[in-house]
Order: structure tokens, then sequence, then C-alpha cells
């Protein structure tokens, strides 16, 4: 017998058991904490499966809501855990196969599939609309997944971030349509067959598992390739390996951009205390104006692409209008997650170098005068390295820069997680900027204490656990207050 999980992705559909090809049935989620299964799970619920799951990292608040909804979550990895009638067993990325309970299930006979396996699996009877590229995926499948959520065509959704408000990045709708976040990260996106989709820009990235940029171009080009005949392939119009990508694709290609000439095209921005408000052309003939609660440019381009999308895909003006206008944000993308001695208090998952810049510029648009701390944990000695120079050009908007090591996620290194931070530092000083190699996050913290004052603004930036800083500090005020 072939074990499960070195199957073809079509081989192993053939052997999904019979409620699964009805559409409903049970998974064990491996890794059920991780961002996109924890929607995946929220998805499945709604749909009316049976979830169990298991995981190494502590459960949220919202994990422990699903544990209320009956949702039985196991710490730590045991083949005790896996359920013996399950009819799949879904794992996450991060899961290698040498884990106890895809052991497990491989002696058992129960059919596994990645997470984006189980999300093609899924999209096979519905509308799929597939968001991709190098930036701003979450962002804009969470407008989309708003949109097309809370309009008449009520869709379901599974994208990598929660929403500012209920926490929610997963749901189901009573409609067909499946609006899917869909990442490059080991070709995972080829998984999917999407009758509409958008690549939002495609730069160099993931180095532990492209050996070029070529490469990855090419796997860019594959998902392309998977869209339906007669679908809507969206991308950005300046960008041009986005162009170069697409020119297999059998979908129709459309265009969006800040600038007259594509397809879609975003204009007379006016940002306010509120957030931003600005007009939208579809080729040539006004289409609307949008009021965004969040900020920063790059979240034009990016509501640009979810209301392009939501509209090939049958969404009305006014639905796209009122979809955007009470889009909360995800978290960790410029969140304010509180106030701390007078210090303004965001979080942010840049861990790119257009990233930082986008968010930094944000920043000094948002808070002029002000003196930015930005507490970067950089992701990846890989992606560090690689991307070294773009890396020290891009705090320039900042006042004074604190570097932690590096995040080293999927990589076993012992060294260069300090030395690489360190390397980046003295780069981003040899361009005359205020900057410190910090070897923990506890002297940040303890460096932040010391040195901000009332009316700064800190900034922690990263896509590992930085975030623990901001919360620490918000943790300390509500354990005064509480005192």
């Amino acid at each position: 017998m072939i074990a499960p999980h070195i199957l073809t992705a079509r081989r192993r559909m053939d052997l999904i058991r019979p409620a699964l090809r009805l559409g409903v049935g049970s998974a064990h989620l491996v890794g059920i904490c991780g961002s996109g299964m924890k929607a995946l799970a929220e998805l499945l619920l709604g749909l009316g499966w049976k979830v169990t799951g298991s995981d190494l990292r502590p459960m949220t608040p919202l994990h422990r809501k699903m544990r209320e909804r009956g949702v039985r979550i196991h710490s730590g990895h045991d083949d005790s855990f896996l359920p013996r009638d399950v009819d799949v067993v879904v794992h996450s990325p991060a899961v290698g196969p040498n884990n106890p309970e895809l052991r497990m299930a491989v002696r058992l006979g129960i059919p596994q599939m990645s997470y984006s396996q189980m999300l093609g699996h899924l999209m096979q009877t519905r509308v799929g609309v597939a968001v991709a590229g190098t930036h701003g995926k979450s962002t804009t499948a969470a407008m989309t997944a708003t949109i097309l959520g809370g309009s008449r065509l009520s869709a379901s959704a599974v994208f990598g971030a929660e929403l500012c408000d209920t926490g929610a990045s997963g749901w189901a709708g009573t409609g067909d349509i499946l609006v899917t976040e869909s990442c490059e990260y080991q070709r995972s996106f080829l998984d999917l067959r999407p009758r509409f989709a958008a690549i939002l820009g495609i730069e160099p990235d993931h180095f532990d598992c492209y050996k070029s940029f070529a490469d990855m171009k090419a796997a860019f080009a594959g998902f392309s390739q998977c869209v339906e005949a007669g679908g809507v392939m969206l991308v950005r119009a300046d960008c041009a390996a986005s162009a170069e990508v697409v020119e297999s694709t059998a979908a129709e290609v459309v265009t969006f951009s800040n600038a007259e000439g594509a397809d879609w095209w975003a204009t007379d921005e006016r940002r306010g205390s509120a957030g931003v408000r600005f007009r939208i052309f579809f080729r040539g003939d006004y289409f609307s104006e949008i009021s965004l609660r969040t900020r920063g440019r790059h979240n034009v381009l990016n509501a640009l692409a979810a209301a392009a999308l939501s509209h090939h895909a049958g969404a009305t003006p006014q639905e796209i209008r009122e979809g955007l206008a009470l889009f909360p944000g995800i978290r960790r993308r410029f969140e304010t997650v509180g106030w701390w001695r007078g210090v303004t208090l965001i979080d942010d998952y840049a861990h790119h170098p257009t990233e930082v810049r986008a968010t930094l510029a944000t920043a000094r648009e948002e808070f002029c005068t002000r003196k930015i701390w930005c507490a970067f944990q950089p992701h990846q000695v890989s992606r560090t390295n690689a991307l070294m120079s773009e890396f020290a050009e891009s705090f320039s908007p900042a006042d004074e820069i604190l570097i932690a090591p590096v995040f080293a996620a999927r990589e076993s290194l012992q060294e260069e997680p300090i030395t690489t931070a360190q390397e980046l530092a003295s780069r981003i000083a040899a361009r005359g900027q205020a900057v410190r190699f910090c070897p923990s996050l506890d002297q940040i913290i303890s460096t932040l204490e010391d040195e901000s004052r009332p009316g700064d603004v800190l900034i922690t930036m990263g896509a590992g656990d930085i975030d623990r800083v901001p919360h620490e500090f918000t943790r300390r005020l509500q354990r005064r207050h509480t005192a």
C-alpha cells in the first residue's frame, strides 16, 4: 500500500472516504493553532464537519472558543490523539511526515492532505476566489471575504490573519463562493483551481524553497494556469514579473494600478483621521467612491484589488462600498494594540524590505514629527542574508531602530541568527541611522522602559514572536489597574 502522505493530489482525492465526497465529514487537524489551519477549522465547523486537532503552540482565546463548540484540541503530538474513525487528517506545512499522528494515519490507512490540498478539495465544488502575491495577500483576501461574505452572495472564506473586531479568519457562508489566501511557499497554491484569482505582485522571497527568482516566477506561472478558462486573472499593472507569469493563463487577464491606464485604477486619495477615501475607475468609467478605515497607501491598492475581484465574482458597487467601509483591518497589520506611559504601541507583520518600508512610511505620514521607535525581528536567516542591502535601506523613516536576533523559522541554525542580525544592524548604522542590536526581546523591553518618552511611537515588526513586546507593556498596565 502506498503511504497516503506521498500520493499525488489527484490519487489522494480518489481515496477520500464517501462522506468527504458528499461535502461533509470529520477531520483531524495536525497543527491546528497555525493561522491558516485555525481558519480552516472555523470553515469546516461552519460547514457542519466534526473537527479535532493538536498543536505544540499554546491556544489563543479563539481556540478556546472552538473547544466550547465541541472541538477537541490536544496540546502536543501523540498517536493516541488521532480519532480512529476520522475521515481525513489535514496537516500544516510545518508538520513533517515523522509526526506520530501522521504515522498512525498511515498505519490505519486514513487519507492525509496538506492544508492547501484540503482547500483545493473544498474548492472543487465551489466557485474559487484566490489571492496570491508576495505582499498584501492576507489583507486583500480578508477584504474580499468581507465584501463577498457580507453581500447577497454569502461567500465562505479562509485567510491567514484574524479580523481585528471578531478575530475570525474563516467562516462558512450559504453561497457557493470560497475566498482563499493562496500562498506561494512550497508551491502550495498549485493545489487550487479558482475561477477568479489575483497576483498582487512578485518579488524575491522564500529563499529556503526557491533556488532563484526565475524558479519562483515559474511557480506563479503555474498558479496562473490553474485559473479556470473563462475566469479572471487580476494582476498588478506596474509589476513586470506579474505580467510575465500570466502570459500562458487561459483566463482573462485584467490589470489594476494606482495610475490611469490599467483596467482598474484608484485616484483622488484623501486622507483624514478616520482613514482614507478614494475613487475607483474601471476601463475608463467611474465605478465607485471608497471609504477605508485601514491606513497606508499600500492598502488603497489592496482595496482596489479586492473591489475588482469582488466585482468580477458578482458583487455590486454598493456591496463593495459597504464591505470596504466596514472592513476592520486584520491583526498585526499596522494594528494599534494600546498605549503605555504615553507611548503609542503598533504591531505589524512586516518581514520583507518592501513591507518594512511601506509600514514605516505609513507611520511617518500618520505621526509626522513624533519620535518613531522600530523594534524589528528579522524572519529567517536565508531571507535576511539574501535581502541584506534592501533591509538596510528600508528603515529610513524610523528615528531609533532596535534589531533582535533572527527568528529562524524552519531553519536549524546556531550562531547565524545572532551574527546575521548584528550584520544588519551594522549595515543600518553605516547609513547614519541610530540602531542597536538587542540580544533578546527582554532587552528590547528594558531599553524602551528606560529611553522612550510620552508622545513616542513604538512599532514592532516581524513574523516571529516580536509581538510579545507591546503585549508585555499592555499586560503591565492591566496588572497595575487590577492592583
